[in-house]
């Protein structure tokens, strides 16, 4: 979905993100998180910038939820309570179809058949809202939504709503639930008990990760848990787990452009140094400083990486310089799926007059 032909007037838009880009009140990605937490957004990439064609900002949208991802049914949030975000309904009730502004469609039910889409004709200016978080390699038959939806969420930072999986804060001297402040490990606590870890769900042997894991297994140890290793104990949690790690591997199922899923996060969380395998490393240092991780592409050979994990292991100061960076940010980790509905809402507030369409939503998402 080239950036020239995705929308009748994205022109016009183009001009006026140049001239308003330090306005970051109207930056979808960032909404109800920078003005709600007071604190600056690092390491992510600027987003597209939406013009509030039509209407006032805040005015009421009902904002409806087509399928529960993967029917798993949860409750849904109160945008207001939780992100300050007002005069938000959200309904899963498919009788508000008629007069919601809009539908979020999750990509898996429909593609796979479990739900149909919304009928046609669509109400005036009703928007569908495309919404998926699986990556190309997992997401099957976009050919068949071509010309369907009006805006796109996804991790992807070119979306029209941008959701990624975990942010970075500065710290500001702000400081509530939506962060997660990070810590430089003390000198006794610098050292770890155990080396790298790797828990993982989804065990394919055609899989990048799992080709990587048995050549890395080869020259040090690595601690599997999951499917297809031991079971993580039932007093803990992943994040607890890996505190008793230096590193943790943050291996994507597949690569794809800004596909950097909850496992980065997780280490980010736990202290441990991430070896990540994924997309390039430049796209990663859109998110988080170039020394905060270790990417398998750094070593022409994984022998080479095994020796350095090694090397860290005796050398403080080295290993140090993979840590001091924490000390000056939060993390983020978005909450699934609470988090996307309602920025969806605030995006649907300001957008309108939007009602042109994603017409090729299978060569932009596979890009």
């Amino acid at each position: 979905m080239g950036a020239g032909e995705r929308r009748t007037s994205l022109s016009h838009r183009e001009k006026c993100c140049v001239l308003r880009r330090t306005c970051s009140s109207v930056c979808v990605a960032t909404v109800g998180f920078v003005s709600i937490l007071g604190v600056s957004l690092l390491w992510l990439p600027e987003p597209r910038i939406v013009d509030p064609l039509v209407s006032k900002v805040n005015s009421p949208v009902t904002i409806l939820i087509w399928t529960q991802p993967f029917g798993h049914y949860s409750s849904l949030p109160d945008c207001s309570e939780l992100y300050q975000i007002d005069q938000c309904t959200l309904t899963d009730d498919a009788r508000a179809y008629l007069h919601a502004d809009a539908v979020i469609v999750h990509h898996r039910e429909v593609a796979t058949g479990k739900a149909d889409l919304p009928p046609e004709p669509r109400p005036r200016a009703q928007k569908w809202i495309w919404m998926n978080f699986e990556s190309p390699t997992h997401t099957h038959r976009l050919r068949y939504f071509e010309g369907v939806f009006n805006l796109t969420m996804t991790y992807r930072t070119d979306s029209d709503i941008f959701v990624p999986y975990g942010y970075l804060f500065r710290n500001k001297g702000v400081q509530n639930h939506f962060v997660h402040p990070l810590r430089v490990p003390t000198r006794s606590r610098l050292h770890r008990p155990r080396l790298v870890v790797w828990v993982v769900s989804n065990w394919s042997e055609s899989h990048a990760r799992v080709a990587f894991y048995y050549s890395l297994s080869r020259y040090i140890r690595v601690d599997v848990f999951g499917r297809a290793g031991r079971p993580v104990p039932k007093d803990s949690t992943v994040v607890r787990l890996v505190e008793r790690y230096q590193f943790y591997l943050a291996l994507e199922n597949s690569q794809h452009t800004d596909y950097i899923t909850e496992k980065l996060w997780n280490a980010v969380q736990a202290g441990a140094i991430p070896v990540v395998l994924g997309p390039s490393r430049q796209n990663y240092e859109r998110f988080l400083p170039p020394e905060a991780f270790i990417h398998v592409d750094d070593f022409p050979t994984v022998r080479g990486l095994a020796r350095y994990l090694m090397m860290l292991r005796r050398n403080p100061a080295r290993l140090r310089r993979h840590l001091n960076w924490r000390g000056s940010y939060s993390m983020h980790q978005a909450s699934f799926w609470a988090e996307h509905y309602c920025t969806a809402c605030n995006a649907v507030m300001r957008n309108r007059g939007r009602t042109d369409v994603v017409q090729h939503l299978t060569g932009w998402f596979e890009s």
